[in-house]
């Protein structure tokens, strides 16, 4: 069921919540919102209370025109985690919501139980990529959302899947349509601007989940699995894309709960 929560920063927050249990909150994609989740969440939460949310800037929460940062995007989430009165949240983040989650690990550890990267990279963006976001900014500027998701979203899915998963293809269009320009270009600007974060992963005693997809065409499984450490574990979904949760719903699902119940 979709809620709403007003932050004491003034941003209006959405978010899917589902079931009970320890509390497992997903963090979306860029242009994405909570229904990128949506086949995973009823498989989580049979176990877990299973909060999926909308970023500021995306799907039904605030997108204020001001400066965003992946540092910000953590301090809404830290809010939001007070106002609900969560406590050692187990956090995932796909793309995007993966540089969130890093963030949020290194300023609010002591709010996490475990947390994970889902085609997700703790690097920067080099200098060409950097450039792409300015590139992408001034498209939407010019021409708002609808060509610059047209020519993303293609690339968020393996290229066998384009005309097996039409449904899940025309989704992701349609919740990147729906995306606030404002808020698509302060991201695009957050996450050229964001800092390397290899270092949240190699100094973490938490457990950590790296998911990463064969068929990435955007980031590719080694940019994911930068560490290689006892309380880090590695699970390379075959034939995905960019989007695991929709193009390989029963082996992610699988793959969390095992990380979940590990011993």
């Amino acid at each position: 069921m979709k809620k709403e929560v007003q932050l004491s920063n003034g941003i209006k927050i959405a978010y899917v919540e589902e079931g009970t249990g320890e509390s497992l909150v997903l963090i979306h994609g860029f242009c994405g919102s909570s229904a990128y989740w949506h086949k995973l969440v009823p498989l989580l939460s049979k176990t877990y209370r299973v909060i999926a949310i909308d970023l500021r800037g995306h799907g039904d929460s605030s997108a204020p025109d001001e400066p965003y940062s992946i540092e910000r995007f953590a301090d809404d989430l830290a809010l939001l985690v007070e106002e609900l009165g969560l406590t050692k949240i187990h956090l995932f983040g796909h793309s995007l919501g993966g540089y969130v989650t890093l963030a949020f690990a290194n300023q609010y550890a002591d709010k996490l139980a475990s947390f994970g990267l889902v085609h997700s990279t703790p690097y920067p963006d080099d200098d060409a990529a950097k450039a792409n976001r300015d590139k992408g900014a001034d498209n939407i500027r010019q021409n708002g959302m609808e060509p610059f998701i047209k020519a993303l979203v293609p690339k968020l899915f393996a290229p066998s899947h384009i005309d097996t998963m039409r449904e899940e293809f025309q989704l992701a269009k349609e919740i990147g349509f729906a995306t606030s320009p404002v808020g698509a270009i302060q991201t695009l600007i957050a996450m050229r601007d964001r800092v390397d974060r290899n270092h949240v992963l190699q100094e973490t005693t938490l457990p950590v989940l790296l998911v990463a997809g064969t068929e990435d065409q955007i980031i590719p499984a080694e940019k994911t699995f930068t560490v290689d450490k006892n309380n880090v574990k590695q699970v390379l979904l075959p034939d995905a894309g960019h989007m695991g949760m929709v193009e390989s719903t029963e082996k992610m699902a699988d793959a969390l709960k095992s990380f979940l119940n590990r011993k």
